[in-house]
């Protein structure tokens, strides 16, 4: 079992940064590859980036694409998401997620390739 805590929303403003922050509990944390999800009010769920379980393979929507970097620290069972140059389209709940394999698996975009998920951190981009 996994449990994932977010923190580092807040109310920021266009072409400002923010860095979120994931702890998960358990001693599986180097075997699980993570990622962060978003939800925008009255819109679904939408894939933001994963990392693997070594860290050394990444992906990003392209929407996000060179502006938010995904890193993670497994020493402290923690995953990060660094956001740059944010817009006030990127205002949305933020969801961490754990997936029990250790790879990106293929379908790594959709709610269903993880088995673990956080209760979110609101980040609000004021224009």
């Amino acid at each position: 079992q996994v449990q994932l805590v977010e923190s580092g929303g807040g109310l920021v403003q266009a072409g400002d940064s923010l860095r979120l922050s994931c702890a998960a509990s358990g001693r599986s944390f180097s075997r699980n590859s993570m990622g962060w999800f978003r939800q925008a009010t009255g819109k679904e769920r939408e894939f933001v980036a994963t990392i693997s379980a070594t860290g050394t393979t990444t992906f990003y929507s392209d929407s996000v694409k060179g502006r938010f970097t995904i890193s993670r620290d497994n020493a402290k069972n923690t995953v990060y998401m660094q956001m740059n140059s944010l817009e006030p389209e990127d205002t949305a709940v933020y969801y961490c997620a754990a997936s029990n394999q250790p790879y990106i698996t293929a379908n790594y975009n959709h709610l269903s390739a993880y088995n673990y998920w956080g209760q979110g951190t609101l980040v609000t981009v004021s224009s």
